[in-house]
């Protein structure tokens, strides 16, 4: 979400010298100043988190497929299953 309306409100950051040389180092690498770095950052963010909040709208035949997937019948997936009983990579 682009916006072209002026920029009138601030947000004021407080950060640990690192924090600050870490982002400025990442907006350095993306070409891009460190408050459109840290703005464009923060609203993938706020965006991703909103995603699951919003309404999705489908057609009737869509919804028809999505009910009648959720109603057949759980089949076993052998390979899912021994994967998911193996010891995590974590844990070895």
């Amino acid at each position: 979400m682009t916006t072209t309306a002026a920029r009138t409100d601030r947000i004021a950051l407080r950060t640990s010298k690192e924090q600050k040389s870490f982002l400025e180092r990442g907006a350095s690498a993306t070409g891009q100043n460190l408050t459109e770095f840290v703005l464009s950052s923060a609203q993938e963010k706020a965006e991703m988190v909103l995603a699951d909040q919003n309404r999705f709208v489908i057609s009737p035949k869509q919804w028809d497929a999505f009910v009648t997937a959720l109603d057949r019948p759980a089949t076993l997936k052998e390979n899912l299953a021994r994967l998911m009983s193996e010891r995590s990579v974590l844990e070895r």
